[in-house]
């Protein structure tokens, strides 16, 4: 068992770095805008296309075409981390979900559609920057707890949204309904607007200290790092083109595990929006249940993945092994879809199960990118790649999965495809793990 890395060079050093409960507040208040403004519109989706004339398919955009820009624009998320750096992204991040909502509200359809475009973009920089952040100013024993506060808070946002918008859509209409969320934005972007002066002022006030004051540091690969000097970037080693590097260029061994998380992710984010997208039809076609009782049971499966966000920590703390809580929740992932395939009644079970799994391997994925990633450029661009590759197939496996139902006639082959990307989640995941512990 590898022993922890001591903090690498473009990490805060222990002067600056902010307290821990402030940068999880940080985290928590921009993760509740996350998912909440895509989530907001499935609550009122009848309202907005009668008013709207928004088909089927453009109903599907107002949720496909934020997953989608989360694949396409990623590059772009990356290039502005390093010019600006990551508190300048969220501020940018909360002010286009902010400005995409109250645009999102207004206009015909396609005012609709422009606005939830904009959301999609400005999402797209907040899920880059979160891993940044949490590399940078999270103690390394404390960044699973971190990552899965991350986890929770967007799985507590999306169900404050569905639980509140439908009731307040029947009291004031489906556009303040929806326009209300910008009020949870601002207080974001408030609290980081304070938090990134506070910063500012302690940089100044206390200045990182030069090489000469602290011995250079050891990343999680045992390679030695040299202290970044006083006053330099923290992300000063990326590439000045713009473009995005491949993660980890000149470290094949951050290379590959990128690549197994990639494969990984493709899987948990996969099988996350297809369950989201049809869970609901599968329980009414399969069990019988009525609209209201399979969309509460669905909810199950999105509220569970709070137990499972704060369960890695604990289970990476215990078992002292990153590849312990993959292996938990990719187990608890293969149960979902094989127990609905083999015991369609137990569907409460299955759904709990498979929503503490799609929290805690979400969580359990992040957590590996900080934890190797040696410095801010390493976290933005790992985390890219594996953000595009996963929410690529996101965009893909809902439309698929519905597809087969239609040709099958039944709900076993879109089951298989689901039970084919946990395994896919759990074969890259434990493999990454294992690579991550493995000593130089």
């Amino acid at each position: 068992m590898p022993t922890a890395p001591k903090e690498s060079a473009t990490n805060r050093s222990p002067a600056l770095r902010p307290a821990l409960p402030w940068v999880i507040a940080g985290i928590v208040v921009l993760a509740l805008n996350l998912r909440a403004p895509i989530i907001a519109p499935t609550a009122v989706l009848g309202p907005i296309q009668a008013d709207t004339s928004l088909n089927a398919v453009g109903a599907g955009l107002l949720t496909g075409l934020p997953v989608l820009i989360f694949a396409l624009a990623t590059p772009l998320a990356t290039r502005w981390i390093r010019r600006f750096g990551p508190e300048v992204v969220v501020l940018l991040c909360l002010s286009g979900v902010l400005a995409g909502t109250v645009i999102r509200s207004t206009g015909p359809a396609w005012v609709v559609l422009a606005g939830t475009a904009v959301i999609g973009v400005a999402i797209t920089l907040g899920n880059i920057a979160v891993p940044v952040i949490i590399r940078r100013d999270v103690p390394w024993r404390q960044v699973s707890l971190a990552t899965g506060a991350y986890s929770a808070a967007m799985n507590v946002g999306s169900m404050l949204t569905l639980l509140v918008t439908a009731p307040l859509a029947e009291a004031v209409g489906w556009r303040w309904a929806i326009a209300a969320w910008a009020v949870l934005t601002a207080i974001g972007l408030v609290y980081w607007l304070w938090w990134s002066r506070r910063l500012r002022t302690r940089a100044t006030a206390a200045p990182e200290p030069g090489p000469t004051d602290a011995p250079p540091a050891t990343s999680a690969d045992g390679v030695r790092d040299t202290p970044t000097p006083a006053g330099a970037s923290a992300t000063s080693s990326a590439p000045a083109t713009g473009a995005v590097p491949g993660p980890g260029a000149g470290r094949p061994r951050f290379r590959l595990i990128i690549v197994l998380l990639t494969v990984a992710f493709c899987g948990q984010s996969g099988a996350y929006y297809a369950t989201t997208t049809w869970l609901p039809t599968l329980l009414s076609d399969a069990m019988g249940l009525a609209a209201g009782a399979s969309g509460a049971t669905a909810s199950l499966f999105q509220v569970a993945a709070i137990v499972g966000a704060f369960g890695v920590p604990v289970l990476t703390l215990r078992a002292r092994g990153l590849w312990v809580p993959v292996a938990v929740m990719g187990v608890l992932w293969i149960i979902l879809p094989l127990g609905l395939l083999l015991a369609p009644e137990a569907y409460v079970l299955w759904s709990i199960i498979g929503g503490i799994a799609q929290g805690g391997g979400f969580t359990a994925i992040f957590s590996i990118i900080a934890r190797v990633a040696v410095t801010d450029a390493e976290a933005a661009s790992g985390s890219a790649w594996v953000q595009t590759g996963g929410y690529l197939v996101a965009t893909i496996t809902p439309p698929l999965a519905g597809w087969l139902n239609a040709t099958s006639g039944g709900w076993t082959a879109p089951l298989l495809l689901v039970l084919v990307l946990t395994v896919m989640f759990c074969t890259g995941g434990l493999l990454a793990a294992r690579l991550a512990q493995r000593p130089s």
